[in-house]
């Protein structure tokens, strides 16, 4: 079946009931008008070449890169959207009217795609001449190189493909699995690799198939928020070695890399060999990291930066709403916030304790005290900004303290580690969880530590609950439901399938649970209106199982000084993946 093809990028300003939702979600802090605010607005004429900015990011998320910037085996590139649209561009890109509605991903460095009748193969072509900045073509080879490593090097944000394994693999030159394999962990399950080859193809120079074992309704809705998106050049990285291209990867996008200090200093100058004909406008672009939105907004407000990537404070996005000098542009929610719960170790083994945390959770009360009670309420995992949005799920156990008492009593005591990650609003919120799970009588201890930190908590199992966002412009994309919920998930405290000793035993078995069961029955089609049904049936499944107290779906806004103009800086894009990708080839100055 035909699904579509590439377009041209809408320039459409269809008003919708989503800006209005985006404008009083993001107004939490005395916002006063709807879309962006402050001098500048969206719009600023034609844009212009030239000059360079600086991007101030939160060190304790957008702005730690530890693990280097290479796709394949970097552990934040959800994260990183920033960075890594900048260097790489991307194969997809998820694209929105300036008041942030019809968000829809769209071909890029692709040209178009195409699924089977059968919807088990999907057709990518990628458009004709484009070069990476060494001057090496970005072909299928390059592409299927890239996937390839993808998929095999260990990161966390490799999609998860279920591929058509059976399939014979094709006959490949020498020269292309030398590279490959030289470019891969010494470790690596070569077998599976090949068997990996036979299911991904390039047909041409230009195609490539990817022939999969199960329909998936949301490949590429996903795809811009993985490391498949981000292609690199296969020469440059075999000239190089891993550590230095993890440093500066050599990529076909708007701007090359100059210097880069792990999770501080990025600087980057404009590809002259970028394919779009006068793009990017600007000369340089700088990505800097900063502790946290105070010194964030103090930079900003002192000359020393252009725009900040996700200021998350409250108290700090009312001030830049009533600052002239500055343009606020809230995000679109897409994620509400989650208190994980991991069923596979005490206390939340047991029911009671869970339900007890449902109880005794006051998201309502929450989201009055900190966000002005306009952000966006949810019982499941998504927000007004996504699809599939669902504000109330039947069943749900909703605040009761006295039944969080009983439960505790019933216990005999509960004592709780909260772990998040360590910025500003994910801080306030578990201070006022603290609290208010205090008067049902539940010790917390709060654990606030940088992405990096948490990401190893989550992959270690040894973690007891935490206060994250979960969701995702697309559920099954980013850090969406499969992330959070599916059992086998690094980033999942939900239990593993019967008879399953961990989750790699659960994969190699084929072991799954219900809630897995349905997950993937919400991708197995591409007709939206069953998809919508099978979401509903997981987000009553995690509401029955206690496995999670869903609460408010808060953006972070994204704040530039006058002048600065861009999609997804100084108009929202709903975030795909972790974060607002801002289209940084099309980011200019007044000049």
């Amino acid at each position: 079946m035909n699904i579509t093809a590439s377009r041209p990028r809408r320039s459409g300003r269809r008003a919708g009931a989503l800006a209005a939702t985006l404008a009083l979600m993001l107004g939490a802090a005395a916002c006063t008008s709807p879309g962006a605010s402050g001098a500048g607005s969206t719009g600023g004429g034609d844009p212009q070449s030239g000059g360079a900015i600086t991007v101030l990011l939160d060190a304790g998320f957008s702005g730690g890169w530890p693990t280097g910037l290479d796709p394949a085996t970097s552990s934040s590139v959800g994260a990183n959207m920033g960075q890594n649209s900048a260097i790489f561009g991307g194969l997809f890109r998820i694209e929105a009217a300036e008041d942030g509605s019809d968000a829809e991903v769209v071909p890029d460095q692709a040209e178009s795609y195409e699924y089977s009748e059968d919807g088990l193969t999907l057709t990518v072509t990628l458009r004709e001449g484009i070069e990476f900045s060494d001057g090496t073509p970005l072909d299928a080879r390059a592409v299927l190189w890239n996937w390839i490593r993808a998929l095999s090097s260990g990161s966390v944000s490799a999609p998860r493909l279920s591929l058509d394994l059976e399939r014979e693999t094709p006959e490949l030159e020498q020269a292309f699995l030398d590279e490959l394999f030289a470019a891969l962990p010494e470790d690596v399950d070569r077998d599976l690799v090949m068997q990996r080859l036979g299911a991904i193809v390039a047909v041409d120079d230009r195609t490539l198939e990817i022939h999969l074992a199960a329909v998936n309704g949301a490949l590429v809705n996903s795809l811009p928020g993985t490391n498949m998106n981000f292609i690199a050049s296969p020469t440059a990285y075999a000239e190089l070695g891993a550590e230095e291209f993890a440093e500066k990867p050599v990529a076909a996008g708007p701007f090359v890399v100059v210097k880069n200090s792990l999770s501080d200093r990025l600087e980057l100058e404009r590809n002259p060999n970028y394919f779009k004909e006068g793009q990017p406008y600007l000369d340089g672009l700088t990505f800097q990291s900063v502790a946290g939105d105070q010194v964030a907004y103090q930079t900003l407000q002192s000359g020393q930066g252009d725009a900040i990537e996700g200021l998350s404070s409250v108290t700090l996005i009312g001030q830049a709403q009533g600052n002239p000098d500055v343009t606020v542009t809230p995000g679109a929610p897409t994620s509400p916030y989650v208190v994980q719960l991991n069923t596979r170790k005490p206390p939340f083994d047991d029911r009671r304790a869970r339900e007890a945390i449902y109880y005794a959770t006051d998201f309502g009360a929450i989201n009055e005290g900190l966000f002005n009670g306009e952000g966006d309420m949810s019982q499941s995992f998504t927000a007004s900004g996504g699809l599939f949005w669902e504000p109330e799920v039947a069943g749900y156990r909703e605040y009761d303290p006295e039944k969080a008492a009983e439960l505790v009593d019933e216990l005999g005591g509960l004592t709780v580690e909260l772990g998040t990650t360590d910025i500003v609003t994910a801080r306030s919120v578990t201070t006022a969880l603290q609290q208010q799970w205090g008067e049902a009588g539940i010790d917390v201890a709060i654990e606030a530590k940088p992405l990096g930190d948490v990401i190893t908590k989550f992959t270690s199992g040894d973690w007891e609950s935490m206060l994250q966002t979960a969701g995702a412009w697309e559920p099954a994309a980013g850090i969406g439901v499969d992330v959070r919920f599916g059992s086998t998930s690094p980033y999942s405290g939900t239990p593993l399938p019967e008879g399953a000793s961990t989750s790699a035993d659960a994969l190699e078995r084929g072991l799954r649970t219900e809630l897995d069961d349905v997950l993937a029955s919400a991708v197995a089609t591409i007709d939206q209106d069953e998809r919508r049904v099978r979401y509903q049936e997981a987000a009553k499944i995690i509401s029955d199982e206690a496995y999670g107290p869903f609460g408010m779906a808060f953006s972070p806004a994204q704040v530039a000084r006058a002048g600065v103009h861009g999609p997804g800086l100084t108009t929202p894009i709903p975030a795909l993946a972790v974060n607002t990708a801002v289209l940084y080839d099309e980011v200019w100055v007044e000049q």
